[in-house]
């Protein structure tokens, strides 16, 4: 079954730096894979306690594949003049599930308007270009229930199917969560409602 187009985004690995310098100003940028708004605000505040003495800790992020998500902030800069140069960067490089955060230290000597969005773009391609890109595959979770005498069998499947598993709970009765790609979950879901006793969800 040949995969399509959709089912494959891009995002990177980790996390990367870049610089730019201009009229004594310096701008930092840092590149994060985050995959919910939440993680995003995390580092965001990690970034604000690293560079506490920065005027301006800009940002944009852009998430989930599937209903895409993204936010940009210009954080006391001139509208339009960093959030969205950013954001601009992550699109062209046609990333998901990514945070670029740009943190400024001012110089002395204003840039204007044109030379705010050269800086900050400039920054968050070189963050970008840094960054060790990699292609994968949307998917979802599946929850299974079962009882301990199945542990095997559900293994085996998980195996075969090259599942990676999210979460397991093998209290009272056995819950895993394993993500499957999105073109291969009915199938998978197929197999392993032929298992007696297992549920799916």
């Amino acid at each position: 079954m040949s995969m399509r187009e959709s089912d494959q985004y891009k995002t990177i690995k980790g996390s990367s730096e870049g610089c730019y310098k201009d009229k004594g100003s310096k701008f930092i940028a840092r590149v994060f894979h985050v995959e919910r708004e939440e993680e995003a605000k995390e580092y965001l505040l990690q970034m604000k306690k690293e560079y506490h003495d920065a005027l301006h800790h800009c940002y944009a992020f852009r998430i989930q594949p599937e209903n895409e998500f993204f936010r940009s902030s210009d954080d006391g800069e001139p509208s339009g003049t960093a959030g969205k140069p950013i954001l601009n960067q992550i699109l062209s490089a046609e990333l998901f599930d990514v945070l670029v955060v740009v943190i400024r230290y001012f110089g002395g000597t204003k840039l204007g308007v044109a030379g705010l969005i050269r800086a900050y773009k400039t920054a968050a391609r070189e963050a970008i270009e840094q960054a060790e890109v990699v292609v994968t595959v949307i998917s979802r979770s599946m929850t299974l229930f079962f009882d301990y005498s199945l542990m095997n069998r559900v293994m085996r499947l998980v195996k075969d199917e090259k599942l990676h598993i999210l979460k397991q709970d093998f209290a009272l009765r056995c819950e895993l969560v394993v993500a499957v790609e999105r073109n291969k979950e009915k199938t998978v879901a197929e197999k392993f409602k032929r298992i007696y006793g297992l549920t799916v969800k």
